[in-house]
């Protein structure tokens, strides 16, 4: 995660859910420079969360870890300068 100290997840592709490995992220909507606010989302006791603004349903999978998501390539990173 480098560069960020929580997970960062983007859904260039469309997907209409995301599964991944944690229950506190953060959602960019797509990469720069078509992402939204990058908002912040707790899953709490839930197991599923929809991002407010791009409207992706991000799954919970304990079968994951870290940056890990399925479908595979939709952890967000930001390039060193």
């Amino acid at each position: 995660m480098a560069g960020h100290g929580i997970a960062h997840f983007k859904n260039d592709d469309g997907h209409r859910s995301i599964e991944i490995g944690v229950k506190e992220f953060m959602c960019v909507g797509a990469s720069a420079p078509f992402d939204h606010p990058h908002i912040f989302i707790d899953m709490g006791d839930e197991d599923e969360a929809v991002c407010s603004y791009c409207s992706t349903l991000y799954k919970y999978s304990p079968a994951l870890h870290g940056e890990e998501t399925n479908p595979p390539g939709c952890a967000y990173h930001v390039d060193a300068a």
